[in-house]
């Protein structure tokens, strides 16, 4: 590798939009995640029900399904 050009990689704390958080390494000095390892449905096995906001119905709608 040429020196000098790649940027410093170092340790940062990862904060996630459920209140938790970690530490990782990343060349960003701090890094905001919208969804983790702790609440993601896929680790914690509980299913988040997010309201589509009227999507499926606005499909059918435009669709006329």
């Amino acid at each position: 590798m040429k020196s000098g050009i790649h940027p410093d990689y170092k340790k940062v704390t990862v904060h996630c939009a459920c209140g938790s958080s970690f530490e990782s390494g990343s060349v960003k000095d701090e890094l905001r995640v919208e969804i983790c390892s702790e609440c993601h449905p896929f680790f914690t096995g509980r299913q988040k029900f997010v309201d589509a906001g009227g999507r499926v119905d606005k499909f059918k709608k435009k669709y006329g399904m």
